[in-house]
């Protein structure tokens, strides 16, 4: 098994990497299949597409439909300016036009083209999307099934079903394909591995990209770094509503500036640290409900955990180092591969605790790791803050990624210093672990009921103040 922290970890927009990154690379694939085939059946005229499941209960919340119109558009997360996708999208919903790369201007309505199917699921995943591309007649030219799987991750019916039946991919290679030295697939391999070769986890995971990516791999790291910290700095300046109805305050930046007032005076209380991860948290998940730039981490609902921690780090820690942000990501990075190999990180999927639960594992592990933490401790760290968010349901208001999700990161970041601590404090001997942590995650996600899983039909999002 092999997740790289560039897959776990990728630039993007917001509000939702399952529900807004996920279909717009999903429509930019179709546009490259639809490009490839182009010499072999009717030229296309139109563009169709549906929306099943999670993304068609929540889709106007979370811009799916935008989404898919950036992506057939030929935008990808990375490089797309959110502040012109307002514009680009209303452009197509006035023309009725696309002009596709190497196809030419196909139409495209998104009032009869785009279609939010509220009927049951497809069979593959809880977010689904057809897409279609049409000829004059009518007549299909190509149709493909994609599946936005979490974190940003696509894949198409066809490779689902081959990942389910075992089968190696581009994301879930075979441990032998890349000759990686430590290719553990669950924590126990993991630390059985790291006492093996006395390594640290970081350093296995160091080892383990180096193949990949080279010498380029700081470079890498440091660009997500910089990313999460941009994202910070952005939410902590903005202030007004958040867009979508609810008219939502942002608060990031009034927090902030108290905090920075009360500094040096002899009244502060020890507990206003967690109010300084809060706000880093909350500034993050400010931006990411404002349609901002964002680093899935290890999704976009759950982008402000590690970008929390990993600033707590920084600027509260004693000998925090570059080299050791560093290590705190590729630990993290470690932490939510082995819970997407083996369970899920997608709220569609399991509920929240895939979400909010993986990213505070993953930043606990991190923050330890990055404090000299042994391998024992690491990982007990990480099965402490996964243990302590199993069960927790996915049920935004009005399918928006702000009530409750910005305040829940800023909870799971505080959760995550807490289970760091904790497991040093401690030899890393504990009762439950990790890898079993993973799998009780994934069997009360599988019994979850639907309306808990991002679908916005039960929970706090039936439940709002009548005003």
């Amino acid at each position: 098994m092999f997740l790289s922290v560039f897959d776990i970890f990728k630039i993007g927009v917001g509000p939702s990497s399952s529900h807004t990154m996920g279909p717009m690379l999903a429509a930019a694939r179709f546009l490259d299949a639809l490009r490839a085939g182009a010499g072999d059946a009717a030229a296309p005229v139109r563009l169709w597409a549906s929306l099943h499941g999670s993304l068609a209960f929540t889709g106007k919340g979370h811009a799916t439909d935008r989404a898919v119109i950036l992506g057939l558009l030929g935008f990808v997360p990375e490089t797309l300016e959110p502040d012109r996708a307002e514009a680009l999208v209303a452009e197509v919903a006035a023309t009725g036009r696309i002009a596709v790369a190497g196809l030419g201007e196909l139409t495209f309505d998104p009032e009869a083209d785009l279609v939010f199917d509220y009927g049951d699921p497809l069979p593959g995943h809880a977010n689904g999307l057809v897409l279609r591309a049409l000829d004059g007649d009518g007549a299909t030219v190509l149709e493909e099934t994609y599946y936005s799987v979490g974190g940003g991750f696509v894949v198409t019916a066809a490779e689902l079903e081959a990942q389910q039946a075992g089968a190696p991919d581009d994301l879930h290679q075979e441990k032998t394909d890349l000759g990686l030295p430590y290719p553990f697939g669950s924590a126990a391999e993991m630390l059985a591995m790291g006492k093996t070769a006395g390594l640290g986890i970081a350093d296995m995971k160091r080892a383990n990209e180096t193949v990949v990516h080279g010498a380029g791999l700081d470079a890498g790291i440091d660009r997500i770094l910089d990313a999460m910290d941009a994202c910070i700095e952005r939410g902590l300046t903005q202030c007004g509503i958040l867009p979508g109805g609810l008219k939502v305050r942002r608060r990031a930046k009034a927090i902030h500036e108290a905090l920075l007032a009360e500094r040096g005076l002899n009244r502060v209380q020890p507990h206003t640290v967690n109010d300084w991860m809060s706000v880093y948290a909350m500034a993050v998940n400010e931006e990411n409900a404002a349609g901002g730039r964002v680093v899935t981490s290890p999704t976009n609902g759950a982008a402000g955990v590690v970008p929390a921690v990993l600033r707590y780090y920084r600027d509260h820690c004693f000998g925090a180092s570059r080299e050791g942000q560093r290590d705190f990501l590729l630990v993290a990075a470690v932490i939510g591969g082995l819970i997407k190999h083996n369970a899920s990180i997608s709220g569609a999927e399991v509920g929240c605790q895939g979400e909010v639960g993986s990213a505070s594992a993953m930043a606990a592990a991190g923050l330890c790791a990055a404090l000299g933490g042994s391998n024992a401790q690491v990982e007990n760290a990480a099965e402490i803050a996964l243990e302590h968010h199993l069960g927790m349901t996915c049920d935004p208001a009005g399918g928006l990624v702000q009530v409750p999700c910005i305040e829940r990161n800023a909870l799971g970041a505080i959760k995550a210093v807490s289970s760091a601590s904790l497991a040093l404090r401690g030899d890393g001997h504990h009762f439950m672990p990790f890898d079993n942590c993973v799998k009780v995650m994934l069997e009360t996600g599988r019994d979850m009921n639907r309306k808990y899983k991002e679908t916005s039909t039960g929970g706090i999002a039936v439940n709002l103040p009548e005003c």
